[in-house]
Parts: structure tokens; sequence; C-alpha cells
């Protein structure tokens, strides 16, 4: 989990993913996912 990274709300992350710097998370994660951006968005 990136510097100033949110999330928001009742959010599953799932093992080995990676959240972005900043990033604004308001959906679940799957395992292995990387999200970024505002709102997060799988890369």
């Amino acid at each position: 989990m990136g510097a100033n990274a949110v999330v928001l709300g009742n959010i599953e992350i799932g093992e080995g993913a990676r959240i972005g710097a900043g990033a604004i998370v308001t959906k679940s994660v799957t395992a292995g996912a990387t999200v970024v951006g505002l709102p997060a968005t799988a890369r």
C-alpha cells in the first residue's frame, strides 16, 4: 500500500495486491492486482 492511499468502506484486498501511492480504493481488489488512481483502477 503506497503513501497517502485511502481505502473507503468494507473492502477486501486480495493477497499480493498492490495499491499505488495516493490511490482511493472504492471497490475490492483481486489477488495479485495493481491499482492506481482516483478512483483506483487496475493496471
